[in-house]
């Protein structure tokens, strides 16, 4: 994705900004960070007040948000960056603790592009945030689809949502349920016989349909829609 269309230029490093409460894993995030030829940490926030303000000063590229914030958690916190005229090029990535935070979807809803465990390994961390700057959603790992239908499980469909879908063609509703599904590009292109770039562009024109700001945002529709249902 060319800087264009809102990821970083190849040559300028990513920018990213670490909001938690504890001093010490910041620190850790920003001297991890820091050692990459193509990631600068260019801010930190305690609090989700700050996360907001220091996004607005800073601009980064990617926020890595905790969700359990004073002040502001990092839901509402990220609700208000993306929601922030300015800043839609800005992506965040939730932090979570994986069977302790029941606000997965919750964040999802607000604008998150993903999620890292917070006990993540290095290379885990540095693929999580280059995959999210680059403008792709971090719904492919076998466990955030995991973490997605048990929270969606917990969440009424929203009937009237389905006219959502009206302004689909019959194909991009295909690879939307897909999308919903967590597949990438090339597994949907193998589920329907498409090349990965045609994939691609199905999902490309059903985010632009829908209004949604990423792909993140379209699995949230996928299932306030009923177009695809929780697994067990």
């Amino acid at each position: 994705m060319n800087a264009a269309a809102g990821s970083p230029s190849v040559n300028a490093p990513i920018k990213v900004l670490v909001a938690d409460d504890e001093a010490l894993v910041r620190s850790g995030f920003k001297v991890l960070l820091d050692l990459e030829e193509d990631i600068t940490v260019v801010g930190e926030a305690s609090n989700g007040h700050e996360a907001v303000e220091r996004t607005r000063a800073a601009r980064p590229d990617v926020v890595l948000m905790d969700i359990r914030m004073p002040k502001l958690d990092g839901i509402q916190a990220t609700a208000q960056i993306t929601e922030t005229r300015g800043l839609e090029q800005v992506r965040v990535l939730i932090l979570t603790t994986y069977d302790t935070d029941d606000y997965v979807f919750d964040a999802l809803q607000a604008g998150a592009s993903g999620f890292l465990l917070k006990d993540a390994g290095p290379s885990e961390l540095l693929h999580a945030v280059r995959v999210v700057a680059a403008g792709d959603a971090l719904l492919a790992p076998r466990i955030t689809r995991r973490l997605i239908r048990q929270f969606a499980a917990r969440r009424q469909v929203d009937r009237a949502a389905e006219k959502r879908l009206a302004v689909l063609t019959e194909r991009e509703r295909e690879v939307l349920a897909l999308v919903g599904q967590g597949l990438s590009n090339h597994e949907i292109g193998n589920e329907l016989f498409l090349s990965p770039a045609t994939a691609r562009t199905h999902v490309s024109r059903a985010m632009a349909k829908l209004g949604a700001r990423d792909r993140a945002q379209l699995v949230v529709i996928a299932y306030q829609t009923g177009l695809v249902s929780p697994g067990p």
